[in-house]
């Protein structure tokens, strides 16, 4: 079979699409199959439009013999591929991550809105630019072959605006790795005077940074040893780092399926997660969980963590977590999906 893997980022970028289309590249490279990766290069430089004209176009030059074309996006790279997949007849999947309108949307206009009910509250709200993107988003949703969410949380957020058809909406859970486990005792006698909290977050407003600041330095004011370390540009110094904290932090104003809580996961890491998210049903035993809202209520998470008697209880839940789903799985899923929609 050859598959075209249509996918804006790819490793060294850092991000979960990037790090997915290198999982499912390799598994089917690894079974027999003839893959090509078609990732941004020069188009990055060009302005919006331009951009993705000449996407498009790499697109439509690389789909000879392609037996249906993957896109881990939707839009960037996803839009100019659905456009070359429709005029050559070629079937397209594309896997839904984050959502890229609503983080456009709170990055320029600082409206902190929960991505659960963003859909229902602020489309009045959009600038041309956010409404044709709304539009096209729609207009792939319906044209596409097959779509896939991570979570059915995400699917039931994108049902109603974007007028989803359920009979080719999907749900394939995340990459979870095996289990890496870490020398606990180690990682207490390192982390004693100070416990250092991985982010695991850019400074981007709907990661709801400057609340999770503002919650450590309350406590750092009343003598807690706490402090927060964010994201680095390189993923390997960023698991590094992860390897060596006391625990991982993300208080978002929504995240789908996290791939920073699964690595703390692989980890063996006790986490404090946003209740904005897909994974809470699958993690709800296992994780501590915050109101992003609420400053107090990320404190009071933070310092309850702090403590090692509770820390201990959380690590040995997430030990006993023992959920995998390999890269093999996620392809013979999406095949799956593949061959159903013949």
């Amino acid at each position: 079979m050859r598959i075209l893997i249509a996918t804006g980022i790819y490793p060294p970028d850092i991000g979960g699409p990037a790090e997915y289309a290198r999982g499912v590249e390799e598994t089917w490279r690894n079974a027999g199959h003839n893959v090509k990766v078609l990732a941004f290069r020069f188009e990055r430089k060009l302005p919006s439009g331009i951009r993705h004209l000449y996407y498009f176009l790499r697109v439509l030059f690389s789909l000879r013999g392609a037996t249906f074309v993957f896109s881990p996006d939707t839009f960037s790279a996803a839009i100019p591929a659905l456009f070359a997949s429709k005029l050559f007849g070629k079937r397209i999947i594309i896997r839904t991550g984050g959502d890229f309108l609503w983080e456009w949307y709170v990055e320029r206009t600082g409206d902190l809105a929960l991505l659960h009910n963003f859909y229902q509250t602020r489309i009045p709200q959009f600038n041309l630019k956010e409404r044709i993107i709304f539009r096209l988003v729609r207009f792939l949703f319906r044209r596409a072959d097959a779509v896939i969410f991570s979570t059915k949380w995400q699917r039931d957020i994108f049902r109603q605006p974007y007028t989803l058809n359920l009979e080719k909406c999907f749900v394939v859970e995340n990459y979870y790795a095996p289990p890496t486990r870490q020398d606990y005792s180690n990682i207490l006698k390192n982390n004693r005077i100070e416990k250092v909290f991985v982010g695991g977050a850019r400074e981007l407003k709907w990661k709801n940074i400057q609340r999770v600041k503002e919650a450590f330095s309350r406590l750092q004011q009343k003598g807690v040893p706490v402090s927060l370390k964010l994201e680095t540009s390189s993923r390997e110094q960023f698991l590094k780092d992860m390897a060596s904290s006391y625990t991982v932090i993300l208080a978002s104003l929504g995240d789908i399926s996290p791939n920073t809580i699964l690595e703390a996961i692989q980890y063996g890491k006790p986490f404090i997660l946003t209740r904005e998210t897909g994974l809470y049903e699958k993690l709800k035993d296992i994780g501590v969980w915050v109101d992003p809202e609420d400053v107090d209520d990320i404190a009071e998470k933070i310092e309850w963590l702090a403590d090692e008697k509770n820390y201990e209880e959380q690590r040995k839940k997430v030990e006993a977590f023992t959920f995998a789903h390999s890269w093999e799985k996620i392809a013979d899923e999406i095949f799956d999906i593949l061959k159903g929609r013949n």
